[in-house]
């Protein structure tokens, strides 16, 4: 939405009402509004506000001095300009678990989100149940977690088994990872929709920032708000 001089407006009362900031997502936007965007809320700006699905070649058509502005991160596609302050581990600590390194751009999403609004994460990389030692030599650490986040693509079993080993929140991403009949993460979404492990929260294809933003209203919540 734009005011009647053509700038893009903001919810800048979001935070407010719901404990969560506005976010830019970038994919879609024409360069110019997103200059202009990046250019508003720099660090030192006052203003936090988290840019995602940012391509690096985008960010970096952007002028010298807003990309100085920036912690960009290309393998997240996230660029944060002002952060919340660290909330330290009494605050909750969410575990991000990935069944492989393919799925590293939403496992990062959803860490860097957490970092951004500043609830600490822990990554446990490549944990798929292709090989389910890898699961189980981390299951330890994992369950010292408050929330997990599961992200996984091809059938996304890691879901269902961690769902059914661990107590807190399980909140699972579905990925665009496999070939054919994975279907651009079709198949894992389906197969989490259908998990036999109850109470499992299932997320939007490649949503890791939406998972992030979830855990931290869990997270606020435990805190009393």
């Amino acid at each position: 939405m734009r005011d009647m001089s053509g700038r893009i407006l903001f919810d800048m009362a979001r935070e407010a009402r719901i404990g969560l900031p506005e976010a830019v997502y970038c994919e879609g936007k024409d360069f110019e509004s997103l200059r202009d965007l990046m250019g508003r809320f720099v660090r030192g700006s006052g203003k936090r506000i988290l840019f995602t699905r940012l391509r690096p070649e985008t960010f970096e058509r952007m002028p010298e001095g807003v990309r100085a502005g920036y912690d960009y991160d290309p393998l997240s596609r996230t660029a944060v300009g002002e952060s919340f302050p660290d909330r330290g581990e009494k605050a909750g600590v969410v575990a991000v678990v990935s069944a492989g390194t393919s799925d590293a751009f939403v496992v990062h999403e959803a860490a860097r989100t957490l970092a951004y609004l500043g609830f600490r994460t822990r990554l446990f990389e490549d944990c798929g149940v292709a090989g389910l030692w890898r699961v189980e030599q981390n299951l330890p650490e994992i369950r010292k977690a408050d929330v997990v986040i599961v992200c996984a693509g091809l059938d996304a079993a890691l879901a269902s088994v961690l769902g059914g080993l661990v107590s807190c929140p399980v909140l699972a991403v579905p990925t665009s990872v496999g070939y054919g009949v994975a279907s651009g993460g079709g198949t894992a979404l389906r197969s989490m929709l259908s998990s036999c492990a109850p109470g499992i929260a299932v997320f939007n294809i490649d949503n890791g920032y939406g998972a992030a933003c979830a855990a931290a209203r869990i997270l606020s919540l435990k805190a009393g708000g």
